[in-house]
C-alpha cells in the first residue's frame, strides 16, 4: 500500500489513529481507489494470460478506427 508521512513534531508520540481509544478508523477514499487500480490491473493480467487473442482484437479495433479518421 501507499506510505503516508506523518509530520515530525517533537514531543508527539508516534501512534497511529487504531491506538488512539474511541476512534474508529475508516480506510479513506484513497486507498479504495488504490485497491479497485489494483484489482482491475491483476484481471487485466489474467485476461491477456487466458484469452491472448483479446488484445489482438483490442488493437485491431483500435488501428481500424484510427486509421477510418485519417480519411
Amino acid at each position: 500500500m501507499t506510505h503516508r508521512a506523518r509530520p515530525e513534531e517533537p514531543d508527539t508520540p508516534l501512534a497511529s489513529a487504531a491506538d488512539v481509544p474511541g476512534r474508529d478508523v475508516v480506510p479513506r477514499r484513497g486507498d479504495f481507489l488504490e485497491f479497485l487500480g489494483l484489482a482491475l490491473a491483476a484481471g487485466t493480467v489474467v485476461l491477456v494470460v487466458v484469452r491472448p487473442e483479446v488484445p489482438e482484437a483490442l488493437v485491431h479495433a483500435l488501428a481500424s478506427g484510427t486509421a477510418g479518421l485519417v480519411r
